[in-house]
């Protein structure tokens, strides 16, 4: 019983070890405290795309050795034997903590790769075809290593270190560095389905480093893989990345290398260099322009004809106000006219049918009544015969009568829209004649709301024929009693409505020409 017992207590206490492991760890993903200012710096970062320029050189950055820059990458060590390389940045960093976030890929066609890529902020830039992963070996500053050979034969590669140095002391290869490390984990690196993420975090004296393993899409998805304390590194430094192969090659690519800044709460440095540069910038600016505009001067003084003709140019190059007002009324007009004479095309189709229904009743009620009344032949019409004792009620002419009255109507709205059309174009001429060049007539441009007027006159007016000409076909009575006949319903009124039609688009047509003559002699004055 006391054994069964203590195998409990054991039990629970590992489990509660590891809880409280795991609770720390989440805890520290993002180490950095609350109330910390977080500033991009561009000037020591670079990520894809244009990540190059088209000259070959990466802004903010030099590389050299092996290293070769894409626009979408920067591949520091290709997969060829025995290759060095490496890119800094051009300046020293101005703050004191940072965070630098790494995006890379180390891939090969081997089980096995070499040698590794490395991060660095160290006093001074380090070689490009160095020692240490193809950096300067004795330096003074900070190294991640990421190694992927395994020199010892211990069989824990692939490793990451952290790796101090002072500028005295010399890597030690042989074993991997564990002698000199500050600290480091086992992280499977290579060939990953998805790129491989570093955030290395350096604040109030704390190192931390956070590994994605490139196992999955989510970016934020950071595991623990060192934490440092007090740890001292120079207030100035360049920040690198460099890698080398050996006698195994990889792919070292590197696609983001993104550097923020830390400042505490009411630390945030005044950038009084930049305030210097913006109003030293304003000011050349300035006499830049003062510059050009006395030169202009001069220029007109000595080529006054030049000068004037150079100011008629331009002024062809662009229309005035009155200008724009004057194409917007002729491009209104246009519109109108192509609608009329679609109306009048319309209005033309019935009036013919019109008058073939009209020679087929006239022949009926002849025949009718027993005589004999010849009729030319409509063309596009087939002669009918109708039968004896075939009449037209008193209802039939009724409704032929209505219809004709909604014809009437519509006739007169359309002459009413029309006429209000004349009328403001009227005025518009009137107000751009009596305006100053300089000033916008608001009237101008209610053109486009004329036309939609025109265009809902219009569909109603064809609403009305179809409604007529769907009634005039459809009469029961009619049909039922005047078999042959095609609409059943006919008066000699129709002729005398075709007549009154046909001149009130005539007038239409005449005061729409009258005013696009005006509107064209108005652009000569």
């Amino acid at each position: 019983m006391q054994t069964t017992g203590s195998k409990l207590v054991l039990q629970f206490l590992a489990f509660f070890h590891i809880f409280i492991a795991q609770n720390y760890v989440a805890a520290n993903l993002n180490p950095s405290p609350i109330g910390v200012h977080r500033r991009f710096e561009y000037k020591y970062s670079f990520k894809p795309p244009y990540l190059a320029q088209k000259d070959g050189t990466v802004p903010f950055f030099e590389y050299g050795g092996n290293a070769i820059a894409s626009s979408e990458s920067v591949r520091v060590a290709p997969s060829l034997r025995s290759q060095k390389g490496a890119i800094w940045t051009k300046t020293q960093t101005n703050f004191d903590w940072w965070e630098v976030e790494i995006v890379f890929r180390v891939t090969g066609r081997g089980r096995i790769g070499a040698d590794g890529l490395a991060f660095w902020y160290t006093t001074e830039k380090g070689d490009y075809n160095g020692p240490v992963f193809g950096s300067s070996d004795r330096w003074n500053g900070l190294a991640i290593i990421f190694d992927s050979f395994d020199n010892d034969n211990k069989h824990n590669n692939p490793y990451i270190s952290a790796v101090l140095n002072d500028g005295t002391k010399q890597y030690d290869h042989a074993n991997d560095g564990t002698t000199q490390l500050l600290s480091g984990c086992l992280r499977d690196f290579r060939n990953k389905p998805f790129p491989t993420r570093a955030r290395i975090e350096y604040y109030n004296n704390v190192l931390t480093v956070l590994i994605h393993n490139g196992m999955t899409n989510n970016n934020e998805d950071y595991e623990m893989c060192l934490r440092a304390d007090n740890v001292l590194l120079p207030k100035h430094g360049y920040f690198g990345v460099s890698a080398a192969t050996g006698g195994l090659a990889d792919d070292h690519d590197v696609f983001h290398f993104l550097t923020t800044s830390l400042h505490a709460v009411g630390q945030m440095p005044q950038d009084a260099q930049k305030v210097d540069n913006q109003e030293k910038l304003t000011q050349e600016y300035k006499e830049y322009q003062e510059k050009l505009e006395k030169q202009k001067q001069e220029y007109k003084k000595e080529h006054p004809d030049e000068a004037h003709k150079d100011e008629e140019e331009w002024e062809e190059f662009y229309e005035s106000e009155n200008q724009r007002e004057l194409r917007q009324i002729w491009q209104g007009q246009s519109q109108i006219f192509e609608h009329l004479r679609e109306l009048s095309r319309k209005v033309d189709e019935i009036i013919g049918r019109q008058e073939n229904t009209l020679s087929l009743v006239s022949r009926g009620l002849a025949v009718n009544a027993g005589a004999a009344v010849p009729s030319a032949p409509v063309a596009g019409v087939p002669q009918q015969q109708f039968p004896a004792g075939a009449t037209i009620t008193r209802p039939d002419v009724d409704l032929l009568i209505a219809n004709q009255n909604m014809l009437l109507s519509s006739i007169r709205e359309i002459r009413q829209l029309v006429g209000d059309i004349n009328v403001r174009t009227d005025s518009i001429q009137t107000n751009q004649r009596n305006a100053p060049t300089a000033q916008i007539q608001s009237t101008g441009y209610d053109v486009q709301t004329l036309i939609a007027e025109m265009r809902d006159g219009m569909n109603q007016v064809k609403q009305g024929i179809s409604h007529v000409g769907q009634r005039l076909g459809a009469s029961p009575q009619g049909a039922a009693q005047v078999a042959p006949c095609p609409t059943g319903n006919c008066v000699g009124v129709t002729l005398f409505l075709s007549v009154t039609v046909v001149q009130l688009l005539l007038v239409f047509i005449y005061n729409i020409f009258k005013n696009r003559s005006e509107a064209q002699a108005k652009k000569f004055y």
